[in-house]
């Protein structure tokens, strides 16, 4: 079994963005080791969000770490739930001076009141994956999201495999 990342249908649309003075983040210390791969693969610096709590699922303080001032931030995730983290950091680099502040998200899950805090928050665009479908009636609250599809990855990988060629080549970055 093989893992597919959606880094290859990311990276493409990050760059063809063309953000000047870009810095990839982690909305979470857990999602360092991804913001990383981006940044070292976009070249470009990263920052990351601590959280401390109190208790589950909810954040009693958060910093950034790292230099977001007058910068163009993309944090990056692997799923968006409530958006409660991923707006609280997107608003935080905001307050230390980001000059915008968009995130990639691979799975959309996008419990209760998610696309209104999209809404609210500090994001300029969440861009995520259609690997879950978004309904209607959760878009309806929010202008702000971006779906890709993973379509033609998936079509190319069957493909290849079908075939027998290597799909290393989506294998971008973890």
């Amino acid at each position: 079994m093989d893992h597919l990342f959606a880094s290859s249908l990311f990276l493409p649309y990050i760059k063809e963005m063309n953000l000047p003075d870009l810095v990839m983040a982690a909305p979470d210390t857990g999602g360092t080791k991804r913001a990383n791969a981006y940044a070292k693969h976009l070249g470009v610096d990263m920052a990351i969000c601590y959280k401390q709590r109190k208790v589950a699922n909810q954040i009693e303080s958060m910093t950034v770490i790292g230099d977001v001032k007058g910068k163009n931030v993309v944090l990056v995730d692997d799923m968006v739930d409530t958006a409660g983290t991923l707006t609280k950091a997107a608003d935080m680099m905001m307050e230390q001076g980001a000059a915008s502040v968009r995130a990639v998200c691979t799975h959309a899950v996008l419990s209760g009141e998610a696309c209104q805090r999209i809404q609210k928050s500090a994001l300029t665009e969440l861009i995520v994956s259609d690997t879950i479908p978004i309904g209607a009636d959760k878009l309806q609250h929010t202008s702000k999201i971006k779906q890709l599809t993973v379509a033609q990855l998936f079509a190319d990988v069957i493909h290849r495999v079908r075939s027998h060629e290597s799909i290393s080549s989506h294998f971008i970055i973890a």
